[in-house]
Formats: structure tokens, C-alpha cells, sequence
């Protein structure tokens, strides 16, 4: 019997051997970044899921089998930037802030999409942000400044992936104001641009860039809050990338998708901004996950962040174990377009009045509606009101990426109190960032990683081989 037991054992070890040898490489590879998505993001989000009546399922990664961290240091620093940790989620490499696709040492390396696309792989790349900034030009770009927009893009029209998506090219002039050469470059290695999705009707071209048709925006194709008409958003280009590698790589591709809104919102400590933009995340990653589950021994989805932004939380000083998410379904507009729109209103001849603005207040926040105010809340608000548009004592305050007032900052920190979500920062924390995967050998993912080992693990999955 005991002879019985150690043979069964022994052929069910060589099976699974063999099995192990046997199984399939990932053929259809979807690596999504929440740009700036901690823990507490992703906490914040659920919460206000649950407070949906009748929605009692959780959000989509949180729903995969393998759920684990990793960490987000960079080569020069315990706080990394986009780029040092976009390059560590590209290449397997770490690298100095401030630097792309290339090693400490200023060295090239290669990206996985890269690898990939070398061994006949369709590409595809889609941010909510500018194609040339940190996140995606790890993808494919070189350069020892993240800055050097101009440049990136070349490397991106030399790239050869076949679709790029994204709000607009920052390099397209020179330090002069005056148009360069790049678009034509894009044009002479046969890449199609197009903006708006409108436009993909009718392109016959391997390579295509879709931008965004709102050129003004160049940083973000807009807030899900702000619901600009005729702007691209994620979903939409990430179902359009999708079908374009289906039509010209059916049998392998690779996609990177990147909400750079998590981040932009999360450096405005806009919490509203950043619970839509986690959950707009989910919907691009539920066009992956129907793919998923048409071709389920075949397809590999890993979701994860370059860093935490803004050590968001669900919890502040002003509710303390409580809080009132459903306070976010009155916000109308973002942190950043309520800041440009009252710079423009200080830049113009009008006086706006208290009573005016209390209307603009309630019609945007639900302030002295639905969200109701206490009377030092309401005093903070107008007072701040009286300093910057009647007295005009204001000053800037400049995040990463917009500048706004005390007035505005005054609107959004009660906003933020109500609800119950805290931040500790305008800028990146240290904190380790989840890791979500589902399909081909997800389970390779379990367990803490260092940031660097997500590209690698990917890569094996898919080919075999180790990266460079």
C-alpha cells in the first residue's frame, strides 16, 4: 500500500511536469497601470461601490484570483516618479528619477513591449495623458530626461507598434512655438493620426496614433467628472486599440493601458476625481476581462501601479469613523477645471457676487442642497470667497500639474471633509502598490515582488525566455 502511495505520488508529480512543460504561453497579453493608484484609492472606490443600491459585487480587480503587492522605489530614491517606475514596469530595470527607458547608469534597455513586438507581437499603447510622457514612453523610448517630449516622440514614431493612443503629442513644437518635424515623421513610417475616434472609420494602415480631438487639453483627454463633449476616454480607446490588434495581430499582442487621471487627480487631492477615474480604470479593464473570458487558456491580464499620489484615504479628521461617499454623486466638475475656471473669472471685468457663486456652488457640489453645510464650513467657504474675488488677496497654489487658489482650495478640502477622505500629500508616496492577475499562470504573481519583477514574470509567461 505504502509502495502504491509513493508511485501514485510520484506519477502525479511527472504528470504535473509534464503538464507544466506542456501548457500554452500566454498569447494575448493586457498590462494595465493606474497611474498614482494606491491602497486607499482603491479602498475609497469600493466603499462608494457599495454605497450604489444594489450593488453588491465588488470592483473587477479586486474579483481576480491572484491579488499581491509590489514595491515602487526608484534607483535614486524611496519615492519614485512616473518615470523611474514606468521604467521599472516596462523593462525590469531600475532607474533614476526623471529618467525613461534607460538603466541608472544611463544605459538603454529594452521593454517588454519591445521584446515582444521583435518577436512579430502586435503593440498597442493607450493613456488617458500625453503618448510621450513617463508611463508610456518606458514603452519604447530612451532618454535621460522625461522632458525631452520632442525627442520621446521620435522614438515613438520610429517605434513600429502598431496603435498609440492618447490626449496630444507635447513635442510637436520647438522652444520657438513653431511647429516641427515630428508629425511628418509619424507620417513618413506610415502612421496614420487620427483624432477622435470618429476618425478610425475607413483607416487602412498598420500603424495608426489616435489623439484626442480637444488639442488645447494636451496633459489629460479630460476628468470623467467633467464630461467634455467629443474628448476620447478610456474605454473607448482602449476597445479601439483592442480591435485594431485584432485585425492586425490576431494571433499575438501585447497592450499597455494607463489612466494618467488617477495620478493628475490625485496630486489635486480631488477625491471625487480620483474615485471616478479608479472606476472608469474598471471599465477599460472590463473590456479586457470580456476578451478574458473568450479566450481564458490563452490571455493574461495584470493590473498595478507605478505609485501611490497624494496618500489618499478613507478616513479624515472631520468625520473620524465615519463617512458619507455618496457625497461624491454631487460633484459636477473636477478640482482642476473648477481652478481654470475661476482664474478666468479673475482674469475678466465681471465681479461675481457671493450669491452668484453660492448658485455655481450648488449646482457643482450640491452645497446647501444635498450636501449640507455647517456654519464654519459655510463661513471658511465665504470667507476665503471674499479674500480672493472681492478683496483679490489671493495666492497660487501650484500642484503637480494645475495651479488653483485658497478659494478653490477651500471648496475641495470641505468637499473631501463631508465625504471622509483624507490625503497626506500633494505629490508620490512610498507605499508598496497592488498587483491583480488573472489568466495564463496569474498565481506567478502572488506574493510581495519587487517592482522590477512584474515585466520579467510577464515576459516568461508569454515566451519562455528571460528578459534582458
Amino acid at each position: 500500500m505504502r509502495f502504491n502511495r509513493i508511485f501514485t505520488a510520484a506519477a502525479l508529480a511527472a504528470m504535473t511536469t509534464i503538464s507544466a512543460a506542456a501548457a500554452q504561453n500566454a498569447k494575448y497579453v493586457f498590462y494595465f497601470i493606474g497611474d498614482g493608484m494606491g491602497l486607499g484609492h482603491i479602498a475609497t472606490t469600493e466603499a462608494y461601490n457599495r454605497s450604489v443600491p444594489g450593488n453588491d459585487k465588488p470592483i473587477l480587480m479586486l474579483d481576480f484570483p491572484t491579488v499581491s503587492y509590489a514595491t515602487s522605489h526608484s534607483a535614486s530614491s524611496d519615492i519614485t516618479d512616473s518615470a523611474a517606475g514606468g521604467t521599472a514596469l516596462a523593462t525590469g530595470h531600475k532607474t533614476r528619477n526623471g529618467m525613461v527607458g534607460v538603466d541608472k547608469d544611463t544605459v538603454p534597455v529594452q521593454s517588454i513591449a519591445a521584446e515582444l513586438f521583435q518577436k512579430g507581437w502586435g503593440v498597442g499603447l493607450v493613456t488617458t495623458g500625453s503618448p510621450d510622457d513617463a508611463t508610456p514612453a518606458a514603452f519604447y523610448a530612451h532618454q535621460d530626461n522625461r522632458g525631452k517630449s520632442y525627442e520621446i516622440g521620435r522614438e515613438a514614431a520610429l517605434s513600429g507598434y502598431q496603435f498609440i493612443a492618447g490626449s496630444n503629442w507635447r513635442g510637436l513644437k520647438d522652444k520657438n512655438g513653431k511647429p516641427n518635424d515630428l508629425q511628418q515623421l509619424f507620417a513618413s513610417n506610415d502612421v496614420t493620426t487620427v483624432r477622435g475616434i470618429d476618425q478610425l472609420k475607413g483607416v487602412t494602415t498598420e500603424r495608426v496614433v489616435l489623439l484626442n480631438t480637444d488639442t488645447v487639453r494636451s496633459l489629460t483627454v479630460g476628468y470623467a467628472v467633467d464630461s467634455i463633449p467629443g474628448v476620447l476616454n478610456l474605454v473607448d480607446m482602449t476597445k479601439a486599440c483592442l480591435a485594431h490588434l485584432q485585425k492586425t495581430s490576431p494571433d499575438r499582442f501585447f497592450m499597455m493601458v494607463e489612466n494618467g487621471d488617477i495620478d493628475h487627480s490625485a496630486h489635486s487631492n480631488d477625491g471625487g476625481s480620483v474615485v471616478r477615474e479608479v472606476l472608469r480604470l474598471q471599465d477599460a479593464v472590463q473590456v479586457a476581462y470580456d476578451f478574458y473570458k473568450q479566450h481564458p487558456d490563452e490571455t493574461l491580464i495584470v493590473i498595478t501601479a507605478d505609485h501611490n499620489t497624494g496618500g489618499m484615504a478613507l478616513a479624515n479628521q472631520f468625520l473620524h469613523y465615519e463617512a458619507n461617499l455618496k457625497t461624491l454623486d454631487h460633484q459636477r466638475i473636477s478640482k482642476d477645471m473648477f481652478s481654470e475656471w475661476c482664474i478666468d473669472l479673475l482674469k475678466g471685468k465681471k465681479k461675481v457676487s457671493w450669491d452668484e457663486m453660492q448658485k455655481v456652488l450648488s449646482d457643482k457640489f450640491g452645497y446647501g442642497k444635498e450636501v449640507k453645510l455647517t456654519d464654519a464650513q459655510y463661513n471658511y467657504i465665504k470667507d476665503e470667497f471674499q479674500k480672493t474675488f472681492v478683496k483679490r488677496q489671493f495666492k497660487d497654489h501650484r500642484t503637480m500639474y494645475n495651479v488653483s487658489n485658497r478659494f478653490v482650495e477651500a471648496v475641495f478640502d470641505t468637499f473631501n471633509d463631508i465625504a471622509g477622505i483624507g490625503f497626506t500629500a500633494e505629490s508620490h508616496s512610498g507605499d508598496f502598490v497592488p498587483v491583480f492577475a488573472i489568466g495564463v499562470d496569474a498565481q506567478r504573481f502572488n506574493g510581495i515582488h519587487d517592482n522590477t519583477q512584474l515585466p520579467r514574470i510577464i515576459y516568461n509567461i508569454a515566451t519562455d525566455e528571460s528578459l534582458k
